[in-house]
């Protein structure tokens, strides 16, 4: 029998208001970021993305379960696992001591398995906690482990979509695409660098790779935002251009956020990095002085002022507390970059990690504050970028993390809400792109100003709410602005505006309360048996019994919905359709799934007879939906299965 597996992250609540660390919580952005900008603060729940990639790459039946509470973890836990998986970091180990302490009480047959970016702590740490460490990367470990064979990258790409809100309601769906583990570069301080000891890992292998997988989540919905989780993705050229060929050949307009450094963004011009669909950017500013290699290249100043005027938003990330700071230091430093006008800014203070060079230089010197050497869980617990660990030359630890706390009111008060900076920046790239000669700059300046259309009604909340006079007049200004160039509100938008003053105010109120801060349980299945998906080894034999050297099928069983997404690709012959259609009716038969069914990528011109489609799948007609090509109703097969099924519509 399989083995059963359980993955978890630690149990909420968690964050501030429970005794933890300053940005430790559910949301990257609103944690870390934008943390000073109240109800301005953009949010987005940030999941452990490692858990559900993992779960959709085993073959033994698994449970992923996002930020449980004790209760909900205990009822799963009575279920019974081989193998129970726990997901921290360093920061919240006394959590991950909890979670432990909750399986062993109410699974004590489980083999307990600790992941994680918290497992840069040593063995003498870890092993009273733990049957198994993984420390490396996730998919293989696992495998390994359970007595799975071994698979070759790439991996099956889970399509897991993160919500953007606003004042509480949606504002973008995201596709998360996990591209790479770890970065060559190694900047001392960098635990992600140094954990995979400076090698790159590339999850998808390809530009293809990559593309292939935007395509994918495109299918969903075609006005999919992404973001590429890979440290440094620019710094492999071949790769990058290989799949800014991907996007050019397809003709797509795309919008996507990336991580990447000076060194590696010198290496293109900035058209080539907007013909990959890329506008947005992560990047360490640092310290001006700091010295990383991967800060060498074109002057910062120069590639944040073309970036802004193209319209590509840029989230800058500061340090505080190097060596050679002072407050006045600091200081500089920060003008600096308010000049530059990033969309977005994040301050953290220097601090060390083990396994990293700077933790090792501390150790070595003896330069950890005596609290957190006579307090080890205390240091755990501090260790999240908002407290000062180490002896400064010149600085105290009050000091520091006044610096820090003033660095990103500072950010709030000069430059004003990200959300309204965004915007601008949007603007700006409209205007540079839309007399382009290149068609696709075209079509994506008609892409900012659709977003910057959509976005009118919250002008009114930034003219009244903003953080002083200044901010307030400048918001005004740049809404006065894009109305002259896009057209005044509707009737409609002008209501909506009214609108999102009240959920403005309704955030900030619950912001400064604490209320409905906490997300409810995510729980995801795969490949467990039930009445409503069960025939998941079905759907999956189906692929490989199906192909020919003409004709393929790719599967994706979407664990979340219980529905399973069908392409057919290539020449489809009428025997090949009676084998295709008899499987899934065979698959149909034995679950409730729902199928949708993309023909898209057939070709039309060789698929003469598509009846056995037709007749077979009558009887499912309410559970399947169709994707046909945009020339559908030039094709008469094209046409009589469109009478027959309903199309998916995202």
């Amino acid at each position: 029998m399989r083995n059963r597996v359980l993955l978890s992250s630690v149990c909420r609540p968690i964050g501030p208001h429970h005794g933890d660390a300053p940005s430790v919580g559910y949301e990257l952005l609103h944690g870390q970021v934008t943390r000073a900008q109240g109800l301005f603060s953009p949010r987005s729940l940030h999941p452990h993305f490692s858990l559900e990639y993992i779960a959709e790459n085993l073959d033994a039946p698994t449970v992923v379960l996002q930020y449980p509470s004790k209760k909900e973890l205990i009822r799963e836990l009575k279920k019974g696992w081989d193998y129970v998986g726990v997901s921290f970091l360093m920061a919240v180990m006394h959590h991950m001591k909890e979670t432990v302490a909750l399986i062993r009480k109410y699974a004590p047959q489980s083999k307990i398995v600790l992941g994680g970016y918290g497992t840069v702590l040593n063995d003498e740490v870890l092993k009273p906690f733990a049957d198994h460490i993984c420390r490396e990367e996730g998919v293989a470990f696992f495998r390994r482990l359970l007595g799975e064979p071994s698979i070759p990258l790439p991996y099956k790409h889970p399509l897991i979509q993160s919500t953007l809100k606003v004042f509480g309601q949606k504002v973008s769906s995201t596709g998360m695409i996990f591209a790479g583990l770890g970065c060559p570069n190694g900047c001392d301080f960098c635990c992600t660098s140094h954990f995979f000891s400076r090698k790159h890992i590339r999850l998808l292998p390809s530009g293809k790779d990559m593309f292939a997988v935007i395509q994918r989540y495109l299918d969903l919905n075609p006005r999919m935002a992404f973001v590429i989780l890979d440290e440094d993705l620019l710094l492999n050229k071949k790769r990058a251009m290989e799949f800014r060929d991907c996007v050019l050949e397809s003709g797509k307009t795309l919008s996507i956020f990336v991580f990447s450094s000076i060194k590696a963004i010198s290496q293109y011009t900035v058209q080539e990095i907007l013909e990959m669909g890329i506008d947005g950017f992560w990047i360490g500013y640092e310290g001006r002085r700091s010295n990383y290699a991967k800060q060498q290249g074109r002057p910062v100043e120069e590639i944040f002022t073309e970036f802004r005027e193209h319209g590509i938003i840029i989230l800058a990330s500061m340090i505080v507390g190097f060596d050679y700071q002072t407050q006045e230091v600091v200081a500089q430093e920060l003008d600096g970059l308010m000049r530059l006008k990033p969309s977005l800014g994040q301050y953290l203070i220097y601090g060390p990690v083990p396994g990293t060079p700077f933790y090792e230089r501390i150790m070595k010197e003896n330069l950890l504050q005596d609290v957190y050497v006579k307090d080890t869980d205390l240091y755990y617990k501090s260790a999240d970028g908002f407290r000062t660990l180490i002896k400064h030359p010149t600085l105290s630890a009050q000091e520091i993390e006044a610096i820090q706390e003033w660095c990103f009111a500072e950010d709030f008060q000069r430059l004003g809400p990200s959300i309204f900076r965004v915007l601008e920046t949007r603007f700006l790239g409209y205007q540079k792109l839309k007399t382009s000669t290149n068609p696709l700059m075209r079509a994506k300046s008609e892409g900012h100003a659709a977003e910057l259309r959509a976005a009118y009604p919250v002008f009114l909340a930034g003219r009244l709410l903003g953080p002083n006079a200044t901010v307030r007049r400048w918001i005004g200004d740049l809404e006065r602005r894009i109305h002259h160039e896009l057209g005044r509100p509707t009737f409609i938008q002008k209501i909506k505006s009214v609108m999102a003053v009240g959920a403005a105010l309704w955030t900030g109120f619950t912001l400064k309360l604490n209320l409905f801060q906490h997300p409810k349980l995510i729980r995801t299945s795969y490949r467990m048996p039930g009445k409503r998906w069960s025939a998941f080894e079905l759907w999956e034999e189906l692929r490989r019994k199906s192909a020919s050297q003409s004709f393929s099928i790719q599967v994706d069983l979407q664990h979340r919905k219980q529905q399973v997404w069908m392409r057919l690709e290539g020449a489809l012959s009428l025997r090949d359709a009676e084998g295709v259609a008899q499987r899934i009716r065979q698959s149909l038969d034995q679950c409730r799934n729902r199928l949708v069914l993309d023909l898209q990528n057939l070709r039309w011109d060789e698929a003469t007879d598509l009846h056995p489609l037709r007749e077979q799948l009558a009887a499912f007609r309410s559970r399947i939906r169709i994707v046909l090509p945009e020339l559908s109703s030039r094709h008469p097969e094209l046409m009589m299965l469109a009478a027959m099924f309903h199309r998916y519509k995202s």
